[in-house]
Parts: C-alpha cells; sequence; structure tokens
C-alpha cells in the first residue's frame, strides 16, 4: 500500500488550498483514513477522519477544514479555506487497512502574510 500525497504550498491568511491523498496497492473498502498535521515544535495533531461513521474534523479547524473521498479512486481530499497563520505545519495522511497504519509523504502548509 502506498499513499501519495499532494496539493501543499504557500498561501496567505484567508486562502485555500487542498490536500490529496491518492492510494494504491490491493486495497477496497476502506472505513479508517484521515489527516494530522505536526507544526514545528509541537505534537502530531489529527486534524480530520473517516471511521465507519462517516467524516469528521478536529474543533480546531471546524467550519473551515473539510474532508472528504473518493471511493472509485481511493482517494481521500482535505480542503483548508479561511487558512491562519497556525494552520502551517506537514500534513500527513494516512489509512488503515489489515491491522496496519499506512503514511503519506507528508505535505508542507505554509500560511504567511
Amino acid at each position: 500500500v502506498q499513499l501519495v500525497e499532494s496539493g501543499g504550498g504557500l498561501v496567505q491568511p484567508g486562502g485555500s488550498l487542498r490536500l490529496s491523498c491518492a492510494a494504491s496497492g490491493d486495497i477496497f473498502s476502506i472505513n479508517f483514513m484521515g489527516w494530522y498535521r505536526q507544526a514545528p515544535g509541537k505534537e502530531r495533531e489529527l486534524v480530520a477522519q473517516f471511521t465507519r461513521d462517516g467524516g469528521a474534523v478536529s474543533d480546531s479547524v471546524k467550519g473551515r477544514f473539510t474532508i472528504s473521498r473518493d471511493y472509485d479512486r481511493n482517494t481521500q481530499y482535505l480542503q483548508m479555506n479561511s487558512l491562519k497563520a497556525e494552520d502551517t505545519a506537514i500534513y500527513y495522511c494516512y489509512l488503515d487497512w489489515v491491522g496496519r497504519r499506512y503514511w503519506g509523504q507528508g505535505t508542507q502548509v505554509t500560511v504567511f502574510s
């Protein structure tokens, strides 16, 4: 299983970015997947996830970030709107498959004014 992320970059406060995470390999019916982020000097933080109950985002990004997925393409997305300086971090996608967690390579998101 491989996860390939894309979509990070530089953006001004209030701007938007959409991160993508494409999964490849012999996988199907994935229920558990999502996004973490890690800012310099801080612990990794769960941002958004899919579980059997559907998609959800953390309180710190609620109303600004949305998680979605394309089942046919085995791809998940993180739409980030109204970005703030504190959203600056490396964003990692993951998925859980057959008792193991797989990670993307990480993509840098920098919000600057």
